[in-house]
């Protein structure tokens, strides 16, 4: 009877203990690295997540834009905070592409972050400005091919995966195109739509926006198949056999982050991609929901890794 009531104590203060870190998460604001400028497509379904995580759970998450070197400067914030679930990094292929584009990075993505949770799946999409003749994906190849090195494409920086669209782009149609990187893709329309850059392969949530208003041209998504939200758009793969970007957006955290406060945090991404009026705000800017649990993201980052080590060696690109 003894050694009952002794492991019936132990239980209880197993019970009591082991969450502790997690027991009352989160008890103050945290912050949320977003590595690329407001008003982006990262930056749009950072703020609709961030406003449904406060709410849930009565704390602020607080969206920190960290541009600059293509998602690389949010990375390395995040990868040296404190492990204590009150820093976290929004995901994206900038992370799966940086991993072999850039050749010294001060840090092993995969390495020394864990991974929380997926939130969506997305594609890209070539948007031109108005000033561009091309009406359809043929056209603008055909005009590339025409004015080989006098057309610019922008990117929201290095190592993006709007910046890696278009070197598969590139790659696959022989259009000898010139990068111009911007801090984030919001910030490089004012030069799209007066045409001194005439074209980006941007992320839907802003593509789109932009696309809708009138302000440029919609040529094509980047996905295998036309993208359900958009079946009216056609896939570039249609004219471009083989190609395909379709990206990712998640959250990780430091390495060494309590796996009960990971756990907490997936679950509550779970339940919002279960949110109706969440899932319609997604779907209006493209976004098709996509819950996984943290071992699936980790396995799907590192797919992603491998998959645009291959787009970067087929571009043959490189930052040093």
């Amino acid at each position: 009877m003894i050694a009952f009531w002794r492991v019936a104590l132990l239980c209880v203060f197993c019970l009591g203990t082991l969450p502790a870190a997690a027991a009352d998460y989160p008890n103050r604001p945290v912050r949320w690295l977003i590595g690329f400028a407001a008003g982006g497509p990262v930056d749009i379904v950072a703020r609709i997540m961030s406003q449904w995580l406060s709410e849930h759970f009565g704390q602020q998450f607080v969206v920190e834009n960290r541009a600059g070197s293509g998602g690389n400067l949010a990375a390395a914030a995040a990868v040296t905070s404190a492990p204590d679930g009150y820093t976290l990094l929004f995901v994206a292929p900038n992370n799966a592409i940086s991993a072999s584009l850039y050749k010294k990075l001060p840090y092993d993505f995969i390495r020394d972050t864990v991974p929380v949770a997926s939130i969506m799946q997305l594609a890209n999409m070539l948007v031109v400005a108005n000033a561009v003749p091309a009406k359809t994906m043929q056209e603008f190849i055909d005009y590339c091919r025409a004015n080989p090195g006098k057309i610019s494409y922008a990117s929201s920086g290095n190592g993006t995966s709007v910046h890696m669209s278009a070197e598969l782009f590139k790659a696959l149609t022989k259009c000898d195109m010139i990068h111009v990187p911007y801090r984030g893709s919001a910030i490089a329309y004012p030069d799209i739509i007066s045409n001194k850059v005439q074209l980006i392969f941007d992320n839907l949530p802003t593509a789109l926006e932009q696309a809708r208003g009138g302000t440029v041209r919609a040529l094509g998504v980047t996905s295998p198949k036309r993208w359900p939200p958009l079946p009216d758009i056609p896939a570039i793969a249609e004219t471009v056999p083989g190609f395909e970007s379709v990206g990712f957006y998640g959250i990780s955290a430091p390495k060494g982050t309590p796996p009960e406060i990971v756990e907490i945090l997936n679950k509550a991404i779970d339940l919002a991609l279960k949110d109706p009026k969440l899932v319609a705000r997604l779907s209006e800017v493209g976004g098709l929901p996509r819950p996984m649990t943290p071992e699936a993201f980790g396995k799907l980052i590192a797919e992603e890794t491998e998959k645009w080590r291959k787009v970067v060696e087929l571009a043959g690109v490189s930052v040093d």
